[in-house]
């Protein structure tokens, strides 16, 4: 079968849920055979990129004061800055 790395029977599929889970989610695909035809085929699930999902997620929601990186004097002679 195109595009599949294994074909296991239905059987054993019952039988072996569990290792082939594993395989799958190494990156393996297993196509599933009832009577010798393909009857499903195990892929691994898409993981979102939670990282594209996490940027930018407060754009709109906070403004920053325009002095915001401005230092107070007394801040700024207490670290030694003036």
């Amino acid at each position: 079968m195109a595009g599949a790395d294994a074909e296991v029977g239905m059987h054993e599929a019952k039988t072996h849920l569990s290792r082939l889970v594993a395989r799958v989610a190494a990156g393996e695909e297993i196509v599933i055979t009832r009577h010798g035809a393909p009857a499903a085929r195990l892929v691994p699930v898409e993981r979102p990129n939670r990282l594209a999902e996490v940027r930018g997620a407060w754009r709109g929601r906070v403004r920053l004061a325009d002095d915001f990186d401005d230092v107070p004097p007394e801040i700024a002679e207490a670290f030694g800055l003036r």
